[in-house]
């Protein structure tokens, strides 16, 4: 008899993590892709799908359990493995009165029978993420698709991105829908190489068809993301345990709301889609302990500030309502929470960058040589690079507790770039030991990728600074927004030639205008004058980076 282990596949970094939901019992008949069980981290929840169908003879698993990856979830006897019922009668598997559980199954086994052109396309590495949602599903079954053709787009709360086909050929089988959550290993479609042949298709079709309607069950929770409509009871007040399940936050939330008491079903979420962010919670409890969260009829906006009214714009004229992009929207709640959480200050200063400028002009051809363009922003990156090592405090993030810093002994640089969606900061690792040859090199290559859309989550992830340029669309200062969990960020404007008083006589010199914001939790005024004016010093003078 065919009994097969189905194991809890890769789940990134996590281990031990809890069993919250068993999905399927001893005798349930599943499909391939079916969920059956919830895990449940710190960081996120996620369903582990059947990695085939069949019947569940042996579930190994229970509530409460901890689970790592490899670990036995249930005993599952293949499709078709027993067909005891329809063995004696195998000479009439050609009558038309047969139901789908008789031998007409078995054949559709098989699905070796087009040799090697079978290909099954899986989620790639995706950096941290796991249970990222499929926002879109770009093809069909049955269509063509090739190489590099994007089959589906995922959503986090810090990117989207698209996965594409690693080659050309035919959508036999999609084993994803729109609202599904994916991790890295995850089966999306299963691809028919050029020239396979229809009949491993067709054999392949009615799998689908006879799967039970189970995941209709799954959208539920998302679809009642908002229920509360602002801060209407005390937080102490008793929780409607079926209520707080469908609120639209996540496990470390969810824990941390339960350590308050606060009823997540009353809060109203900031975070992407409604989410509801611990700001909300811990601006919640507050309100409730000052005694203003009795206010049933004033819902709240970004961390229990009052909302701003609904506004209808056409009694004044022809409106047009444009959506945003995915960018924006992610970006947005990042900044907007960002700008509520850290208390920004922004120090402006200007850089002489004649000398640099004059470098740079001189190693054109060389540059050329190589094959690529040294702009000024590479030396601005080199010169931060040597700012972060001479300033640590600056390469550092505040621990969660608000009562330590995290020191980071390596120097990873985000630099903003435009894009017709948005803007993107991709991270450019160890700055600090590469030439401005091949950063130069490396920007050209990413900063292409990110106008397509191909940057992957990782490559956006693990910035000690970041570095916002408006040099080539001009301005002389502006206030950027800190990139948390990032301590500081650096603004940078078009350079202007200015007459400069040397102590004798004016001189046209070329400044650079240059604007760091910081968190003043970490970074007092006095170090952030030191930073500022220690950079502009080896902006001034490239010779200071070897000292």
């Amino acid at each position: 008899m065919a009994v097969e282990e189905i194991r809890v596949p890769d789940i990134g970094d996590f281990g031990e993590v809890e069993v919250i939901e068993v999905l399927v019992k001893p005798g349930d008949t599943i499909a391939a892709e079916d969920s059956l069980i919830t895990l449940e981290s710190d960081k996120a929840s996620m369903e582990i799908p059947a990695t085939h169908g069949g019947r569940v003879t042996e579930l190994k698993v229970a509530v409460g359990d901890k689970v790592s990856e490899g670990t036995v979830i249930a005993l599952v006897q293949a499709d078709g493995a027993a067909p005891q019922p329809a063995a004696p009668e195998a000479g009439d598997g050609e009558g038309d009165g047969d139901d789908g559980d008789t031998p007409e199954a078995a054949p559709a086994a098989p699905a070796s029978a087009s040799g090697g052109a079978t290909v099954e396309v899986r989620v790639p590495d995706i950096g941290e993420f796991s249970a990222v949602e499929v926002i879109e599903v770009l093809v069909e079954s049955g269509a063509e698709v090739a190489a590099e053709q994007s089959l589906i787009t995922l959503e986090s709360d810090k990117a989207s991105m698209e996965i594409p086909s690693p080659q050309a050929g035919r959508v036999s089988k999609l084993h994803v829908a729109l609202g599904d959550k994916v991790s890295e290993g995850d089966l999306i479609v299963t691809l028919e190489a050029d020239g396979t042949a229809q009949q491993a298709k067709s054999e392949q079709s009615p799998a689908p068809a006879a799967a039970p309607a189970q995941p209709a069950a799954a959208p539920a929770q998302p679809a009642e993301a908002a229920p509360g409509g602002g801060l209407r009871a005390s937080p102490t007040a008793h929780i409607e345990d079926g209520a707080f399940k469908k609120a639209h936050a996540s496990p470390a939330v969810r824990r941390f709301a339960r350590e308050l008491g606060a009823d997540l079903s009353m809060i109203r979420g900031s975070g992407h889609k409604g989410r509801i962010l611990k700001e909300d919670v811990k601006a919640f409890v507050k309100q409730a302990m000052s005694g203003t969260a009795a206010l049933a009829g004033a819902p709240a906006g970004g961390a229990g500030l009052p909302a701003m009214p609904a506004v209808d714009f056409s009694k004044w004229g022809e409106i047009e309502t444009v959506e945003l992009s995915r960018i924006k929207k992610l970006s947005g709640a990042h900044l907007h929470r960002a700008w509520l959480n850290v208390p920004h200050v922004t120090y402006h200063d200007e850089a002489d960058v004649t000398e640099l400028e004059a470098f740079r002009t001189s190693l054109k051809d060389e540059a050329a040589a190589r094959g690529v363009r040294v702009t000024a922003l590479t030396f601005i990156m080199k010169a931060v690079a040597n700012a972060l090592g001479e300033f640590p405090q600056f390469n550092a993030s505040l621990a969660p507790e608000g009562d330590k810093l995290i020191l980071k002994k390596y120097c990873h640089l985000g630099i903003a770039v435009d894009t017709d969606k948005g803007l993107v900061v991709p991270v450019f690792r160890d700055v600090d030991t590469k030439s401005v040859f091949t950063l130069a090199e490396e920007m050209a290559a990413v900063s292409a990728r990110a106008r397509d859309g191909k940057l992957r989550p990782d490559e956006m992830q693990g910035g000690c600074m970041s570095i916002s340029s408006l040099g080539g669309i001009g301005g002389r200062s502006f206030t950027p927004i800190v990139n948390a969990p990032e301590v500081a960020i650096l603004g940078v404007t078009r350079a202007r030639m200015t007459p400069v008083w040397d102590g004798a006589e004016f001189r046209p010199r070329l400044m650079l205008p240059l604007d760091l914001s910081y968190d003043h939790r970490v970074i007092d005024g006095a170090e952030g004058a030191r930073f500022m004016t220690y950079l502009c010093r080896v902006l001034g003078d490239l010779r200071r980076i070897l000292l």
